[in-house]
């Protein structure tokens, strides 16, 4: 039994840096209606700025967290502004392909940049574990929860109850119209992928300080998980992607632990499946009609 909740929690940790990362995709998505798939080499921008801001510049942890955030917000306007604006009215099939070009491009840089092999990841935190009788939950692991349902709070309120966030919300329902209300869509979709963005910076934080080591694919496998975790929840639904993420992470770690880690990803997969086939706008997502 005891076993049994040790693996729980080693899911709940797996599950909440996909949830960290799923916010991310699912606010892009829910606004901006794209898929983002250079999302997850980001994250891996803002670990290598970590890196290098207390490697390389030596300065303290929250330094580099301010210059993390700071690198991948940028970044993430950056990509939009050059790959993705010119495209606002292409089909979504010549969007999805820019990302993943996008997504090979910031893989092949960091490679140019840093090298292939893999850099350690600086130990910003020193959370102590919590004990339970014969459970023991890592620190970082109750960090990550504590930071991520906080996000998910606060960006609900900020969606619900601000300005920007109710014209995010009416760009999201139809841009032209939200455009002829006064609504400057390109600065919404700015701000959106800037805020989106930002929030890779703290996934990559989490990230690191979990797995210890990156590498210039290190996102790309972990965004592949999170926007499977999205879908799952209900892409477009932030308290769905933090759902989701959970709920990956923990199928992911019982499959590897009472299955087998050959197994795992296919099990992940088929579970998605079986959602989807049943709701297919995922555990909490809402059926939209659309006219035509």
């Amino acid at each position: 039994m005891i076993h049994f909740v040790q693996t729980l929690i080693s899911g709940l940790s797996l599950g909440s840096i996909y949830a960290l990362i799923a916010l991310g995709y699912t606010m892009v998505y829910g606004i901006a209606k794209m898929l983002n798939f250079a999302h997850g080499d980001i994250i891996m921008v803002g670990a290598y700025a970590v890196i290098v801001v207390v490697f390389q510049l030596n300065m303290p942890a929250f330094v580099a967290i301010l210059v993390s955030i700071l690198v991948c917000a940028v970044l993430g306007v950056t990509i939009e502004r050059l790959a993705y604006k010119p495209l606002r009215q292409s089909p979504p099939l010549t969007v999805l392909i820019t990302a993943i070009g996008v997504s090979y491009l910031l893989q092949n840089v960091a490679l140019l940049v840093f090298g292939s092999e893999q850099k350690a990841f600086p130990q910003i935190f020193n959370f102590p574990p919590l004990n339970i009788g014969q459970v023991s939950i890592d620190g970082i692991t109750l960090a990550t929860l504590i930071v991520t349902g906080a996000i998910m709070v606060l960006l609900t309120l900020f969606i619900n109850k601000t300005k920007l966030g109710k014209a995010m919300r009416a760009v999201s329902e139809d841009k032209d119209a939200a455009g002829l209300m006064g609504i400057s869509t390109n600065r919404t979709i700015t701000i959106t992928f800037a805020i989106g963005s930002a929030l890779a910076a703290f996934a990559s934080i989490f990230y690191g300080a979990t797995y210890v080591y990156i590498k210039p694919t290190t996102g790309s496998m972990p965004g592949i998980k999170a926007f499977t975790a999205a879908v799952f929840g209900g892409i477009g639904s932030i308290p769905g992607a933090m759902l989701g993420g959970i709920l990956l992470g923990v199928i992911e770690q019982l499959s590897k632990t009472y299955v087998s880690t050959l197994w795992s990803d296919a099990i992940v997969f088929g579970v998605l499946v079986i959602v989807l086939v049943v709701k297919p706008t995922g555990l909490l997502g809402k059926q939209i009609n659309e006219k035509v």
